[in-house]
Formats: C-alpha cells, structure tokens, sequence
C-alpha cells in the first residue's frame, strides 16, 4: 500500500478564466488529496492519512475518495471548516492560488500510530508542510516512517503566500532531505527554493524529479544518471493537478523497487507525462483512470 499524508481542500475554479468576478466553481483538491486520488484511479493500492472537516465540503471529499478506491481508515475528523483554496486561471493554463485556511480542520492534523507494516511508500508535500501545527506531526511523520525503510517521496509544491518565514522554510525544506527517498518538484519550485539538484541528491535523495510544465521532466540520481522526456501536446484547459499526478504515477512505478535504469527511467518519466497531459485537458484536478492511458501499467525495461 502507498500511504499519500496531507491537506485535503475545496478549489474554486474560475469558470471562465481570465474572468475576476465570474462564478466559482468548487472543485475537490489539495495536491496530497489529488495525488491519492490519482493513484486510486491508475488502479494502486492507497491510503490517505489527513484530517478532514466535518461539513458538508468535508463529506464531499471523502465521497471523492471512495469513489477513486482510496483507503480512508487512517483520515481523521473535525468539525473545523474545510479549506478553501481560490484559483486564478491564465490564459495558459497556469494557475495560482489564494487560501482561506485560518482554523481549518486539516491545520489540525495529529502524529498517527505507525503505519502498517505492508505500507511501502509515504508522500507528503504542499500546504501540510507549512501550516502549523499540523505541519510539525506531517514532518515527524516522515522522519519516523523513514527511518523504519519506507520509501518517501516530497513535493514541496511551494504556495509562497502561505509562507511566512521564507529563509525559516528554504532551511526546514534542507533538513528533511535526508529522510526523503524521491524529491520531485518543479523548476518554480526549484528556484524559489535555491540550492541545486547535487546539493539535494548529496543530502538524501536517491533521486530528484523537476517538472518544467510542456518541455518535460527531467530525473538526476545518486548514481549520475540524468534522464529526460519531452510534455506531451495536449489542449490545455488548466494545468490544476497535474503535478500531482507525476507524483501518484511515479509512485506507482518507483516506490519499492530498488535503483532503476536510465531506461526504466525514461519509461517512468513518459508514463507520468502522459498522466499528466491528460489531466491538464480537463477542467480542475481530475487525473486519469488507467483505462484512459495508453498502457495501464508503465512498461519498464
């Protein structure tokens, strides 16, 4: 089982973009909870580890869960307020976010007992790292399950308005690489947080993945190899989720199965970029079924 810990959200998603007062739609998200979601569709076996709010906007994330196969034994409850995140859509795709999080019920998230010991992954990643005090049981999360040989991945899928301390989190993001088996992040990401991929691989990581929206994605691994695969062109509605779906398709690949080759490599990365186009055609996060990809399962060498 694969384990995905963190927020679980309302987006409100401009129904014509470009339009500042037009209507909102509410869309489930949160790149935790669109990643669980993602896996559960490409047919994993995942669990999803949060705490979720009481109301109705909480109810309805749950039903988006169990609707894609997700285990939801380990989510807790409250009856604080969901999150709201409010997108803005450019006339690429591209979307940024203002949050509504004061007092939400996913800040509120505890250390839960160990996990299973069938899990083989644990991702983690976004606002759940930033939000205290929540973000303090999500770390000891990871240090903990780590150091018991669970492979990990992080997003840091940096929001900087949510940051309130930008040096303070650069240097709470170095201190978690040593317990990080798979960095993935974007070029955004990447430069917002300074440093570099050897520094980072030199850290902890055996791999790190940048993202860099249509040119591709780009793996670099302890072991020097450097592998890369072009976007796939695809009419884009809004890029919201796709990269939380690289993340729920390289799990599905990497998580537990020892070093890789540059041509298993290749062959993961294209299967996430495949992924990855597909949700970037619909509206809101709304990743793939398996059905709907070439291959249901990435054919690695």
């Amino acid at each position: 089982m694969i384990v995905v810990a963190g927020e679980a959200l309302i987006d409100l998603v401009p129904e014509r973009p470009g339009d500042r007062l037009g209507p909102l739609s509410p869309r489930r998200g949160g790149g935790p909870y669109n990643t669980a979601v993602a896996l559960g569709r490409l047919g994993a076996e995942v669990a999803f580890c949060s705490r979720v709010s009481t109301d109705g906007f909480g109810e309805a994330l749950l039903d988006g869960l169990h609707a894609a196969g997700v285990d939801t034994s380990l989510v807790q409850r409250g009856p604080e307020p969901t999150t709201l995140a409010v997108a803005t859509v450019g006339a690429d795709g591209g979307a940024g976010y203002g949050f509504y999080a004061s007092g939400t019920a996913d800040r509120l998230f505890e250390l839960p007992p160990e996990l299973p010991s069938g899990v083989r992954a644990l991702a983690l990643g976004t606002c759940s790292l930033v939000l205290e005090p929540g973000a303090s049981a999500y770390e000891a999360l990871l240090r903990r399950e780590s150091g018991r040989g669970v492979f990990t991945l992080l997003d840091p899928n940096v929001r900087p308005g949510l940051v309130p301390d930008a040096e303070a989190y650069r240097a709470r993001f170095r201190s978690w690489l040593p317990y990080v088996s798979l960095l993935k992040l974007s070029e955004e990401d990447a430069a917002w947080l300074g440093g570099g991929v050897r520094e980072w691989l030199a850290a902890g990581p055996e791999a790190v993945v940048m993202t860099r929206g249509a040119a591709g994605m780009t793996v670099w691994t302890r072991s020097g190899e450097e592998v890369s695969v072009p976007g796939e062109r695809v009419e884009v509605v809004d890029t919201i989720g796709a990269g939380d779906t690289v993340n729920a398709a390289l799990l599905q690949v990497v998580a537990g199965r020892g070093p890789l080759s540059a041509s298993a490599w290749g062959a993961a990365l294209g299967y996430a970029a495949h992924a990855a186009a597909l949700t970037c055609g619909k509206r809101g996060a709304q990743p793939p079924y398996a059905s709907a990809l070439r291959s249901p399962t990435p054919p690695l060498p």
